[in-house]
């Protein structure tokens, strides 16, 4: 099933959170690891603040072994929505804007 997912960004966290994005930590965590990467690439800011993104999940409730292992460590306030496909959503890329924080 795939999810749109609204969520807080916890920014002081953005210099972690993207290290592990590049460095493998999030990659090979298995079964996950390359869906929350890809759906880190895929992730916008919206005006609000907010960060979106689509993504591919089987657990239940979803995104349950993502947040305990990774999301719940960089965002709050996370809502998911069933949707029938991955979206592109308005805004900044989130994934620049992770470079931009790491520099």
């Amino acid at each position: 099933m795939i999810y749109k997912v609204t969520a807080k960004f916890l920014d002081s966290k953005a210099g972690e959170f993207f290290q592990k994005l590049k460095d493998g930590s999030i990659q090979n965590q298995k079964p996950d690891g390359p869906e929350m990467v890809d759906s880190m690439r895929r992730a916008y800011i919206q005006e609000s603040g907010l960060i979106m993104w689509s993504e591919l999940c089987y657990c239940n409730p979803p995104l349950a072994h993502e947040r305990s292992t990774v999301l719940d460590n960089y965002f709050t306030g996370i809502v998911t929505e069933s949707i029938d496909g991955y979206e592109e959503y308005e805004g900044d890329s989130f994934w620049n804007y992770l470079v931009d924080k790491s520099k």
